[in-house]
């Protein structure tokens, strides 16, 4: 016992004192030029623009975040189309998201909380007699997936609803005053826990409906499975259509659903979809013909394209319109006179807005598209869609996080510029793209290479070659404050689509089926020497870093080579076997990212390990991870960095107090400070000689 002791505070102490550099740098005497983690708590993003009918306002959410709470607040605004003018709509103290119009854009049902749990609300946008807004639940958790009737006299939603969960025996009966342990924990699911929540309280998510002005919610969905998703309503009303695995054995199905009609007066649900793999965002076309929908036949690949389908409302004559796309595709919209749908489109890194025609045709509506995340570059961007065709979007580019603009006759204009007035005192690292050639096969690699403010091409800079995640994922030029932290450092930061990304169709992508990490590699380091071949990087002074499947890569490159002067894993896989039985997406890897489970293939799932190239590790090493992940659990940082200190190899570990896999970056102060510990890691090991030989033009 005094041994355990002791082992546990001598790492305690190693961990804490392993980065003497301070992880927050000291508050600056005045105004900078430059981006600093302080600068964080005034950024601001707009996500889910919502059009109103008649295409005149937009409802969007606006981010930002509360320097006192450390936390992001929603709030509501509006925004003149024809002016470009906005407005709170709804700011206060709580929080506010989902606005979601009316059909006939007389009021406006949004989610807030007010210092309770989420609840619904609608307000009147017209205005007159109090109350111009109503509590229309009381529930107990929050509401999802709202829509509205077409009549505009319900809404539907989805909730969680708890149950009394598993039991096994009893406890004797507890007198009356006493203080007891808690009651044990029985877990019988296969899914138990999940990133960002923790552990699950047993029960499962079903579909409601409830008055448009208030009154009791009617239940529809019941039993031992998960109803929700995105939820369409029939044009008379009488039924909603929504995705689910209702299977008896859904919970060892991670990708498999069915669309399901189901009557709002209650009864059974109806499959309307029956195939292997998933079928989900059912959208009824306003005619009342046509359910346009998403899915693809599961072949158990790592990576498949989502197609873009639609049906009889009956189920009958389904048939594939964007079987001819290799791009995948989502959040589908029907045009008002039923003869297209609206969906997003990831397309080489870029996402755009296209029309898809019953026929097949596809044109592009709206293109720029920006996603609402801050810290790294992830494609992304929401969208919606007016009567006559007017197009909502989130707009963004490598300098700007997302703003709100208005699409129409395809050409794109930007309403609002909530950082203008911060980002427009800064100087930042300028994105440009990078050639790229793959040395294994020659295949085109999408890179991009960020320099430093007041950049001088005739220096040399040093470099972090940045990875993302995933792996199934994609970067894209848009703005990133990881970055731009690390170029205001001084760094020249590069940042790559390596094979595996999506939004370069399915075959690119399912260059690591079963074989990840592989020539990933290569393609990373084809672009460290395209840096390199720019004349402006130092060879001597690269680093690497990346979160998730980026801290795979991360890992594994340390294994293989020695090139790097330091490296910083984020959130990373060390040993599949391990990871694959403690994730919460457990059902998911096999047979998706391994065709056997760990027991049936242990040397194959050890040959993909970073962990058993441990034993290469020359590289000074930084472990980052958040306290609650439960996608790639903290055993998985923790395994590493103390292999890492068994072997001598530099190392410290830092976790994030409270943070999950998703949230890692999530509070403004930890985003601050995760990304200058990474930097305090890499100027201890930078050659300053180098730099200084650069500068001085020796």
């Amino acid at each position: 016992m005094k041994l355990a002791r002791f082992i546990s505070s001598v790492a305690l102490a190693v961990s804490a004192t392993a980065l003497a550099t301070p992880a927050v740098a000291a508050p600056a005497a005045g105004p900078t030029r430059t981006f600093t983690g302080a600068d964080l708590f005034n950024l601001e993003v707009a996500s889910d623009p919502q059009i109103s009918p008649d295409g005149r306002t937009i409802a969007y959410v606006r981010r930002s975040n509360d320097i006192m709470t450390d936390k992001t607040r929603s709030t509501v605004w509006l925004v003149d189309v024809a002016s470009g003018q906005q407005r709170p709509l709804l700011a206060g103290s709580g929080s506010y998201f989902s606005p979601r119009w009316s059909p006939d854009g007389s009021r406006l049902a949004y989610v807030a909380t007010e210092g309770d749990s989420p609840q619904l609300y609608v307000r009147w946008m017209a205005g007159g007699l109090p109350p111009e807004r109503a509590r229309i639940t009381g529930l107990p958790d929050s509401p999802d997936s709202i829509a509205w009737s077409p009549d505009g006299r319900r809404i539907a939603y989805s909730m969680f609803v708890p149950d009394e969960g598993a039991k096994l025996g009893s406890t004797p009966a507890k007198p009356e005053g006493a203080k007891w342990a808690d009651p044990l924990q029985v877990i019988d699911a296969v899914t138990y826990r999940a990133d960002g929540q923790g552990y699950l309280k047993p029960g499962f998510n079903q579909i409601f409906w409830v008055p448009g002005d208030g009154g009791a919610p009617t239940q529809l969905t019941y039993g031992a499975t998960n109803a929700g998703g995105q939820v369409s309503w029939t044009p008379d009303g009488s039924a909603i259509l929504f995705s689910a695995n209702l299977a008896k054995d859904w919970d060892r199905q991670p990708i498999n659903s069915e669309v399901y009609r189901i009557s709002i007066n209650g009864g059974a649900p109806v499959a309307l979809t029956d195939r292997d793999g998933p079928d989900y965002a059912p959208v009824v076309s306003p005619d009342g013909r046509s359910i346009a929908f998403i899915g693809f036949d599961d072949r158990k690949l790592g990576y498949q394209n989502a197609a873009l389908s639609v049906m009889n409302l009956d189920g009958s004559n389904k048939r594939v319109l964007t079987g001819n796309l290799d791009r995948s595709v989502a959040a589908p919209v029907w045009s008002s006179d039923s003869r297209a749908v609206y969906v997003s489109i990831e397309d080489n890194a870029a996402t755009r807005v296209a029309r898809v025609g019953l026929d097949g045709s596809i044109r592009t509506v709206a293109s720029g598209l920006a996603g609402g995340g801050l810290d790294r570059p992830y494609a992304g961007g929401d969208f919606s869609v007016s009567r006559g065709g007017r197009i909502a979007v989130t707009v963004g580019d490598a300098l700007h996080p997302a703003d709100v603009g208005v699409a129409n006759g395809g050409v794109v204009r930007k309403l609002t510029s909530l950082n203008s007035s911060l980002l427009g005192t800064k100087a930042l690292g300028e994105v440009r793209k990078l050639p790229v050639t793959s040395n294994f096969d020659q295949r085109p690699i999408d890179a991009w290479l960020v320099t430093p403010p007041d950049f001088d091409p005739a220096k040399k800079y040093p470099l972090i070659l940045e990875i993302h995640g995933g792996p199934f994922a994609a970067y894209g030029p848009t703005f990133s404050t990881d970055y731009q932290l690390y170029a205001a450092a001084g760094y020249a930061v590069l940042y790559t689509n390596p094979r595996g990304s999506t939004s370069y169709g399915e075959e690119f992508a399912n260059q690591i089926d079963k074989a990840y990490p592989g020539h990933d590699y290569d393609d990373l380091i084809s672009a460290v020497d395209a840096a390199i071949a720019t004349g402006s990087i130092d060879p001597n002074n690269l680093f690497v870093t990346g979160g998730s499947g980026g801290g795979v890569l991360t890992a594994w490159i340390v294994g293989k080579t020695d090139r790097f002067r330091a490296a910083a894993t984020q959130k990373p896989v060390i040993d599949w076997a391990s990871f694959v039985l403690t994730s919460d997406g457990a059902n998911f890897y096999s047979p998706y990212w391994f065709a056997k489970k760990p027991w049936e293939d242990p040397q194959g799932y050890w040959a993909r390990s970073p962990l058993s190239l441990v034993g290469n590790v020359k590289t000074p090493t930084l472990v980052v991870v958040g306290s609650e992940d439960y996608r790639t659990p903290v055993s998985e940082s923790e395994q590493y960095y103390t292999a890492l200190q068994l072997r001598g190899v530099p190392t410290a570990l830092v976790k994030v107090p409270g943070a999950s896999h998703g949230g890692i970056a999530g509070r403004p102060s930890q985003s601050a400070a995760k990304a200058s510990a990474i930097l305090a890691w890499f100027d201890r090991y930078r050659n300053k000689s180098a730099a200084a030989a650069s500068a001085s033009g020796n």
